[in-house]
């Protein structure tokens, strides 16, 4: 991961949430880098981009990608219940009869949230939406045939200044989404298998 910038005359509970953030352990499949945070959300914030490279050099590979945003604001917004508001993203391609699964939205859900339990984050006011898209090309695009893609957004409130369990978990979700075996027990795949669409 890249390592943010520092900036001077930060806040104590902010600057240690920035340097966790900078320990958090990602996994090799996922190349994380700082990318700019949107300025009008909270008095600071901190960004991080991920994608999920291919796993052996040569096969084909259907990557994921995912945002991560720290907000921090010191006044604590009644709506945060603390200083700290987690927003997050994750999104991969996937076969198209997982994508008609009924139950697909309620799995990645439930992968997020086991993600930041195995690591024992701390946190409340989870909230969020999965979101499954099943396409299909016509004209030009028919060649590409039929596709699906699930899309996660959440957000939640960490109850620490230890933000690194929450950076893993959502690195975690992301592979996971993009067809990656979990590192953790307890969590099973609805499928590994993916079909590269063009």
């Amino acid at each position: 991961m890249s390592t943010p910038t520092s900036t001077p005359h930060l806040p104590g509970e902010y600057a240690t949430a920035l340097e966790s953030i900078r320990a958090a352990k990602a996994r090799p499949e996922l190349v994380i880098t700082e990318i700019p945070a949107p300025a009008q959300l909270a008095p600071f914030s901190i960004a991080l981009a991920a994608d999920v490279r291919p796993a052996r050099h040569g096969d084909d590979s259907d990557l994921g990608t995912g945002r991560f945003i720290l907000l921090y604001d010191p006044d604590e917004p009644e709506a945060w219940g603390g200083p700290f508001r987690i927003v997050c993203f994750a999104q991969a391609p996937l076969e198209t009869d997982i994508g008609l699964d009924p139950f697909l939205a309620d799995v990645a859900w439930s992968w997020l949230v086991d993600a930041l339990d195995a690591r024992h984050a701390k946190y409340t006011a989870a909230s969020g939406t999965a979101t499954k898209i099943i396409s299909t090309g016509f004209g030009e695009l028919a060649a590409q045939g039929d596709g699906a893609q699930i899309e996660l957004r959440a957000s939640w409130s960490p109850l620490e200044t230890d933000i690194a369990a929450h950076v893993e978990g959502w690195g975690e979700l992301l592979c996971m989404l993009a067809g990656l075996p979990p590192t953790g027990e307890g969590v099973s795949l609805l499928s590994a298998r993916r079909t590269p669409r063009g």
